[in-house]
């Protein structure tokens, strides 16, 4: 029984549930145990090994490591999930992701890199040619930006 005069109801290995709402705003270092819903702003790191779900009107910025990342809010920052990350329609991201599985609905924004495992080696004869394609298209990518910028 907790202080407050209520009494935990149901299984004692029940998961536990953390929810951070609309209009808080926080700054720094928190972690875990559990499903954690945000849908305030944060600033700084989160850790958990369960699942994170931001919501639509969150904003995170900072490092997130979580088993599973759910979002429909703008995150800026550096993800590693153990499972995997989804991207909501409503989801903005930029950053790096770093999980086994990635997946974003229609309408969903991701600028940055996704790194989705371990790569596999490179054999030593094909790797001029990897070089190469990277020259090139490292030249077509700054040829494209040059031609959109405005006289």
């Amino acid at each position: 029984m907790f202080g407050n005069g209520y009494k935990k109801e149901g299984p004692e290995d029940e998961e536990n549930f953390t929810f951070l709402g609309r209009g808080v705003n926080f700054k720094g270092v928190v972690s875990f145990d559990g499903t954690v819903r945000i849908d305030g702003r944060l600033e700084g790191e989160i850790h958990t090994k369960g699942t994170l779900m931001v919501g639509e009107h969150a904003v995170l910025k900072g490092i997130i490591t979580a088993g599973t990342l759910i979002s429909g809010g703008k995150i800026n920052g550096t993800i590693t999930a153990l499972e995997k990350v989804q991207l909501l329609k409503s989801g903005v991201l930029i950053g790096e992701v770093h999980a086994p599985s990635f997946s974003m609905e229609e309408g969903a924004h991701f600028q940055g890199i996704c790194d989705m495992g371990t790569p596999k080696p490179v054999e030593e004869d094909h790797v001029p040619a990897v070089i190469e394609n990277l020259r090139d298209l490292a030249a077509h990518t700054s040829h494209v930006q040059a031609q959109d910028l405005p006289a």
